[in-house]
């Protein structure tokens, strides 16, 4: 069988447009590109917004060739909308912008801290008032407070002086904590949840 010969592409003159209209298509990297922007936009209509266009629905065209004269892109910003919402903006200035809103909403998430403190059905009142004294710092540093009775073996028979132990505890930190989840016993050990009021 007779192989047909291979005729190499001519390559394309430097310079000369690579995309529709002269643009540069963007590279697709779903990843690192989370918005499509300019031809990778399959809407035939968009909603622009933003300060340099007067808002409204314009045609694909219509917005690409706009973007064009601002030597900027075009940016869907919200594709599920009816028609998708799109701004001409800078799209690596607009990636840098998005990157550091989350940057800073994630530094504002405070990360819940809980501290657990143990105690025993019959612990003695010095040891009380010492966990009590370590659960007051806990709860104006912020951090949640887990305390829970221990129940070893046979002492199971004192759950309900756990309970009161752990109700008391809740009453005597009122000041500086609500009670999250009264006393359930889970398991050998019975617990109660308690998180900082507010200041």
């Amino acid at each position: 069988m007779e192989k047909k010969p291979f005729h190499p592409r001519p390559p394309r003159p430097a310079g000369a447009p690579s995309g529709p209209r002269g643009r540069r298509p963007m590279p697709v990297n779903k990843d690192k590109d989370p918005y499509a922007t300019n031809e990778r936009i399959r809407a035939r209509e968009v909603r622009l917004v933003g300060d340099n266009v007067e808002p409204g629905i314009y045609s694909i065209q219509d917005a690409l060739k706009k973007a064009e004269e601002l030597e900027l892109d075009l940016i869907e910003i919200s594709p599920t909308a009816e028609p998708p919402v799109c701004k001409i903006l800078d799209y690596q200035k607009f990636l840098y912008q998005q990157k550091k809103r989350q940057k800073e909403q994630k530094a504002k998430a405070t990360k819940v801290v809980v501290k657990e403190i143990r105690f025993g059905p019959q612990t003695d009142d010095h040891d009380y008032n010492f966990k009590l004294k370590h659960a007051i710092g806990f709860l104006q540093e912020g951090a949640k407070v887990k305390a829970y009775v221990f129940f070893k073996g046979r002492s199971i028979l004192f759950k309900e002086q756990g309970e009161v132990l752990l109700l008391r505890f809740a009453n005597d930190l009122e000041e500086y904590g609500k009670v999250d989840q009264m006393p359930v016993l889970e398991g050998k050990r019975m617990i109660i949840m308690l998180s900082p009021k507010k200041k």
